[in-house]
């Protein structure tokens, strides 16, 4: 657009003086006696890991804006140290984020720039950032995204496994029951699956996976863009065979293949796996019948099947 304007007459330049597009009247500061607009909430996305990963206009509208909000102050100063950005930083995160919200809106009601950054990837892909964004748009502020890094969709684009169409759920819930039950509720989900994982929690999730959701093809991505970056790749087992039993440090995307063709059964060694696992959880050692009770409740297989299974195990 900005080039075909060029390429214009004289006549043509007067006509822009009279009409200016609208990039311009929405960035253009208003004539004196004109009623003051909202300023403009950019939502910045700032690197995983590499701070080499921003993007030259992310740079220009941090050093143009009022103010920033960050959610973790120590993080986004070393950012912003190495592009030479001075501009203003106060906190927004997930406990002050409620109430700090309503301060930055009446400062974008004033009429100032702000933006909001998270401490990796893009502000609101469960980090905070909703409630902000949402009490913009509610009272008509204009909200712009800064499009940058995201660690989903960085995982996925070399994870190997089909990316026409994927599930992205979040982290899996911290306790084992319910994070046991959501991976049973998506055996038969046929898109692949995205989570986001805490490093101290990824072997406990992994014997679910394999145990729940069978050999399936799963990629632990680690690090990415760090120094250490690292993908691990193979069927459930494999991989968390793999990771050892060492300490799992660094920031984790974990990344499932989804069910293909026909819905399958457990196999047998999937069931016994599952039974060992829950042998070994401590506590008083569960019957046969109620290993069978609870593994064909995850599972969908049939309780005769697995007691029958358990008698020669």
């Amino acid at each position: 657009m900005r080039k075909n304007l060029h390429q214009h007459g004289e006549e043509s330049r007067k006509k822009r003086v009279e009409d200016p597009p609208i990039i311009e009247k929405l960035t253009a500061k208003p004539e004196a006696g004109e009623p003051k607009t909202a300023g403009t909430l950019y939502v910045v996305a700032t690197p995983i890991g590499n701070l080499e990963d921003i993007t030259l206009r992310a740079i220009r509208i941090l050093k143009g804006v009022r103010l920033i909000a960050a959610e973790d102050t120590r993080r986004t100063r070393i950012l912003l140290a190495k592009y030479g950005i001075s501009t203003p930083l106060t906190s927004l995160y997930d406990q002050n984020e409620a109430k700090k919200s309503g301060l930055l809106i009446a400062r974008l009601q004033k009429g100032e720039d702000v933006a909001y950054v998270s401490d990796a990837g893009t502000p609101g892909i469960s980090d905070p950032g909703y409630i902000l964004v949402r009490e913009a748009v509610f009272l008509g502020i204009r909200v712009a995204p800064v499009p940058g890094a995201s660690a989903l969709i960085a995982a996925l684009s070399v994870s190997g496994l089909p990316m026409d169409s994927f599930l992205f759920l979040g982290f899996l819930p911290s306790k084992s029951t319910r994070r046991r039950q959501l991976l049973t509720s998506l055996r038969d989900e046929k898109r692949t699956l995205i989570f986001y994982e805490s490093p101290h929690r990824l072997l406990a999730s992994m014997n679910d996976i394999a145990a729940l959701l069978g050999e399936r093809e799963v990629v632990v991505s680690r690090e990415m863009t760090k120094v250490y970056e690292e993908f691990l790749r193979g069927p459930a087992g494999d991989v968390r065979n793999g990771l050892g039993k060492g300490t799992i440090r660094g920031e984790v995307t974990l990344i499932v293949a989804g069910r293909s063709g026909e819905a399958q059964e457990c196999s047998d060694a999937e069931i016994t796996r599952r039974c060992e696992q829950l042998r070994r959880e401590g506590g008083k050692e569960p019957s046969r019948r109620d290993l069978a009770e609870r593994i064909a409740q995850e599972t969908g297989v049939s309780r005769r099947r697995i007691y029958k299974l358990l008698l020669f195990s």
